[in-house]
């Protein structure tokens, strides 16, 4: 397992205190999970992914992620519509584990832009790390 200081949190993205990342692009925000997370969790076997078009309140789980270690969920940071899902992680959801930045999960339609302001910055992401 990576030390604090070794973890990759890029500056850009925004982040949620249950380890999912948020990157704004246009009129949607792609999600996925941060390094910590994918680190926490070791080799991802399985990646559970919503439908497209499905609807989700910020704090919902929507969907799940199965490693050698563990089954966790994944939380929605903000509410809004699921407007793309990356199948490529239904058949390598290794893809995690080799770069959770570049292998997001989902694409979001937000219903209120103003909560994707609220989520953590990288700083403060790491600050909660270090607890």
């Amino acid at each position: 397992m990576k030390e604090l200081d070794e973890l990759n949190l890029p500056g850009d993205l925004y982040y949620t205190k249950d380890h999912e990342w948020a990157l704004k692009e246009g009129d949607t925000i792609k999600v996925g999970i941060s390094d910590y997370a994918q680190d926490q969790l070791g080799d991802i076997v399985f990646v559970e992914l919503p439908e497209i078009g499905t609807q989700f309140e910020r704090g919902d789980e929507f969907g799940t992620l199965e490693s050698v270690k563990a089954v966790s969920e994944i939380y929605m940071p903000i509410s809004g519509e699921i407007v793309d899902v990356n199948s490529e992680l239904e058949d390598a959801p290794e893809l995690l584990n080799e770069d959770p930045y570049d292998a997001w999960i989902v694409e979001v339609r937000p219903e209120d832009e103003d909560q994707y302001d609220e989520l953590l910055s990288s700083n403060d992401y790491l600050e909660i790390l270090k607890g």
